[in-house]
């Protein structure tokens, strides 16, 4: 096998070599920092790249290999390389949660999702460029500006932009992001790969909270195998979570991503105004292949973002105020996110529960309108991956929230109600750009999710990842 081959593999096919000793874990890290030192200066994804820590881990995997009995079980990530979102403390890199207010603050330990990948075998390249905070559906930072490998023009979308961009460019075989209002599907849809939003509960946040329930973990892989066999690994909760679940037996979502889901009802939902064509057609293309699948695939209430709109801003802007920044670097802040924390602050506690109370009201009426589906399907965003900047207006941060929101309606209704959702990479527009359609599941049911979209990418097969060649641009992304 050459080596420019090795990351054309999907994330379950390099553990497959790895444990089956045709690709050496050396190798296969080393193929991957070239490729991050060749393209990552064009395209952002990382913001922290660890070659000493990558190529130790490696080592690590090649004396387990060494050692493992013929008919030892190992883990099932051994090997694989994997980015993890700058949102997420990784022991000894930068943390800067994609914010110049700690460009200085090292992580101390693991998040526990970080520790259960590595306890998995997978071997950590780096960290990626992550929106300030994880406050903005585009990834554009003081650090660097996250693009879809797709076209360098067009931003990779956000919070989760370096990682889905990772990804997308072959700089990493699977990535672990965060959602809080979409942030790992919208980076799915701009840069062409699967960002799955697990179920309330599904992954432990720790050492962080989620009281107020909107955010979580989540993967972002080339196929829905290598997203269900991410899951597989990250699916546990820790004592004293806000929300938690059973541990799934081992291997569950991936047996699911193997099986037919079986005849569902599909509820679509009626086109925005202001929707871009090619966005329409790719909701109508995936419903007329849903029905040609045997699915019963019928028109879905509307719903109107004024439903959630102001409850849900309440607790956008006091999730950015309550990040703990020294006074003496709240200037250090880009324009939205000042603004936010100014909005967070203007909230007392009683206006803080109302809004809760209104949202939790407003996510039961959510579901019940649609409890008839099994899965509700929809563009993941309106738009084809945007234009760098064309979101922002530094003068009127107002603006810029208003105008993420716009671009994307549909996103932040499975962080209320606390649904799984998956973004899949179904369409492409005349010119090659990835547009996402959004399949939203029951209730604790991402096994059901999985196995639709399996069925969907079988009859519809996508590229694994962007292959248009990346120009290089020195940049200091190494540690």
């Amino acid at each position: 096998m050459t080596m420019t081959e090795l990351h054309d593999l999907t994330l379950t096919e390099q553990a497959a070599a790895i444990r089956g000793r045709t690709v050496s874990p050396t190798e296969l890290v080393d193929h991957h920092l070239r490729r991050i030192e060749e393209s990552n200066g064009a395209l952002g994804a990382y913001r922290t790249v660890d070659p000493p820590g990558a190529r130790r881990a490696a080592a690590a995997v090649e004396a387990r290999l060494a050692a493992a009995r013929d008919d030892e079980e190992l883990p099932p990530l051994l090997g694989v390389p994997l980015s993890v979102k700058d949102t997420w403390p990784v022991a000894g890199l930068p943390f800067t949660a994609g914010s110049a207010a700690f460009d200085d603050r090292t992580a101390p330990a693991d998040a526990a999702v970080v520790g259960t990948l590595r306890a998995a075998g997978a071997v950590l390249l780096g960290t990626t460029t992550a929106a300030e905070f994880g406050c903005s559906s585009y990834t554009e930072t003081v650090f660097a500006t996250a693009r879809s490998p797709y076209d360098l023009t067009r931003g990779a979308g956000g919070s989760s932009g370096g990682a889905a961009a990772s990804v997308a460019a072959g700089l990493a075989a699977g990535a672990l992001g965060s959602d809080g209002g979409g942030s790992v599907r919208i980076p799915a849809a701009a840069c062409g790969v699967v960002g799955l939003k697990p179920s309330r509960g599904r992954v432990s946040p720790a050492p962080a909270t989620d009281a107020l329930g909107l955010a979580t973990a989540g993967p972002l892989a080339r196929t829905v195998a290598d997203t269900a066999l991410l899951l597989d690994v990250m699916a546990f909760s820790t004592p004293g979570d806000a929300a938690t679940l059973p541990a799934p037996p081992a291997g569950y979502f991936r047996a699911c991503a193997g099986r037919a889901p079986g005849p569902l009802r599909i509820g679509v939902l009626p086109r925005t105004e202001g929707q871009h064509p090619e966005a329409a057609l790719a909701c109508r293309r995936t419903a007329d292949l849903l029905a040609g699948l045997g699915h019963q695939v019928t028109d879905a209430p509307p719903y109107d973002p004024a439903e959630y709109l102001a409850d849900f801003s309440v607790l956008w802007s006091v999730l950015a105020a309550a990040v703990p920044v020294p006074p003496a670097r709240e200037a250090r802040l880009l324009p939205l996110t000042r603004w936010l924390r100014d909005r967070g602050r203007e909230h007392d506690a009683v206006r803080l529960y109302t809004a809760m109370a209104s949202l939790s009201a407003t996510a039961r009426a959510l579901c019940h309108r649609y409890a008839h589906f099994d899965a509700v399907l929809s563009p993941t965003t309106d738009q084809p991956p945007l234009p760098i900047g064309s979101l922002t207006d530094p003068d009127d941060p107002e603006r810029t929230f208003l105008r993420m929101l716009a671009h994307t309606p549909r996103t932040p209704l499975a962080n209320l109600t606390g649904q799984p959702s998956i973004s899949l990479p179904l369409h492409r527009t005349p010119d090659g750009l990835p547009i996402g359609v959004m399949l939203t599941g029951r209730l604790h049911e991402e096994g059901v999710l999985l196995s639709l979209a399996a069925q969907l990418e079988q009859a519809r097969p996508w590229p694994r990842h962007a292959v248009r060649p990346l120009a290089a641009r020195p940049e200091r992304t190494a540690r």
